[in-house]
């Protein structure tokens, strides 16, 4: 008889192991971690409602939900561009889950719950860019994609959301992939694959870049 268990668990619980991993000798050039515990919830305009839908995004997060591929990040969420008149909202601590938010687009929006069915990846370091060059056709070059840009788009022919976020403090480019939680797990085994050379700092946080 099979078990079930109705306890939410990260899709990268089985295949995630904190620690170093591939070439030893040298700093890792690449740090992956799982994002655990975020609120996510695609927000998609009614037809004909876009114009009314953006007016309650700026209403609700103090700034125009993003219109073109773009990330825009405020005090306690991201807005993720995922398609036209749609975008996703990241945030934890539960204040813009789907209820407040239901009640924010009430008029404009339907909404999804993603939470659960997504994998959200930090891809930062040295040697960052040059592991998702292996796995993707975007150009990531700073000029062609700085901190904000967005993209859906795939990664080694697996469909993901992917972000440039802040910098972190030492300079280094941070991407973030939400991947759709059934591809996880062989996406993360690309994704260390493709980073072994380099090596690579593996852990996991609940805390958003």
């Amino acid at each position: 008889m099979a078990e079930f268990s109705w306890i939410a668990r990260s899709p990268l619980e089985h295949a995630l192991v904190v620690g170093a991993c591939g070439a030893r000798g040298t700093a890792a050039g690449v740090s992956l971690t799982e994002i655990r515990n975020f609120d996510l919830i695609q927000v998609m305009a009614r037809r004909g409602k876009a114009a009314e839908l953006a007016k309650a995004a700026e209403t609700r997060f103090g700034v125009a939900a993003p219109g073109t591929p773009k990330a825009v990040r405020v005090a306690d969420a991201t807005l993720i561009w995922s398609g036209p008149d749609q975008f996703l909202v990241l945030c934890n601590g539960g204040k813009h889950a789907i209820e407040p938010l239901s009640q924010a687009f009430a008029q404009s929006g339907s909404l999804s719950d993603q939470s659960d069915a997504r994998a959200l990846i930090s891809v930062s370091g040295e040697k960052a860019r040059a592991i998702l060059a292996k796995l993707s056709s975007l150009d990531l070059h700073p000029a062609a994609f700085p901190a904000g840009t967005a993209a859906a788009t795939s990664v080694d022919h697996t469909s993901v959301n992917l972000w440039r976020g802040n910098d972190r403090p030492d300079g280094q480019a941070v991407f973030n992939l939400l991947v759709f939680a059934t591809f996880a797990e062989s996406l993360w085994h690309t994704m260390l694959d493709a980073a072994a050379e380099y090596g690579v700092d593996i852990r996991h946080s609940e805390e958003l870049g």
